[in-house]
């Protein structure tokens, strides 16, 4: 699963090239009401695919309606961070403790420090309103199904792997070693992702279609 600093830092390592700058992109007359499902989003897929690129669309269509969720660290806040914004800082014993009182949805271990995503956090902004978005690899995905938080699955795939090895490459700042890496957890996260339920998959052969099926899945009318 991938953390991030905040909206932006959160997803500009994962914005995929396109030919148009993105104030160029067409856009049509979008709705500001909420969606009727306002379950959480889960958008997952693997790295390099775009997913930060769609979020980024979504939230800037769509202004006031969609929050991102604030994770629990243990690391120790970095300058200019401000807690409850970036992240909510805790100490080890506090997430312990939250861990032991099945608080989290889902949570990991980077390095020597853990990082998760509250339940309390995600009910307390669909109570305002807002549809929490959250953007998590495969481990993750599988906790928030294995938890009691009732949300929407949507899974993003590349055209192929050679256009995300392409896309990665692309990025100018990864090492060899590791594209190879990420290349390699692609296969697995795509074989699951065939047999993992997700409401829906998209394949973001073209930013903007994809877009589009991403934004009109948000605002479909909710199922049984």
């Amino acid at each position: 699963m991938r953390w991030f600093l905040g909206y932006a830092k959160r997803n500009s390592n994962l914005l995929i090239p396109s030919t148009k700058p993105f104030s160029q992109v067409p856009k049509r007359s979008f709705a500001m009401a909420s969606p009727s499902d306002r379950r959480p989003l889960v958008i997952s897929g693997p790295s390099g695919v775009g997913k930060g690129t769609l979020i980024k669309m979504l939230f800037s269509r769509h202004p006031d309606i969609f929050t991102l969720s604030v994770s629990h660290t243990t690391r120790n806040p970095r300058e200019g961070e401000t807690d409850g914004v970036e992240y909510h800082f805790v100490t080890k014993d506090a997430f312990r403790d939250l861990i032991a009182k099945d608080g989290f949805v889902e949570h990991a271990q980077f390095g020597s420090n853990l990082y998760g995503t509250s339940k309390a956090t995600i009910e307390e902004q669909t109570a305002k309103g807002k549809v929490v978005v959250l953007d998590i690899e495969m481990e993750g995905v599988k906790q928030v199904k294995a938890s009691s938080i009732d949300a929407r699955y949507v899974f993003i795939s590349p055209p192929d792997t050679e256009e995300l090895e392409k896309r990665l490459r692309g990025r100018g700042t990864e090492t060899e070693e590791s594209i190879q890496q990420r290349l390699t957890r692609a296969q697995d996260e795509l074989a699951w992702a065939k047999n993992a339920e997700f409401d829906k998959i998209l394949v973001n052969d073209d930013l903007e279609k994809t877009y589009q099926e991403l934004d009109a899945f948000v605002y479909s009318e909710k199922t049984n």
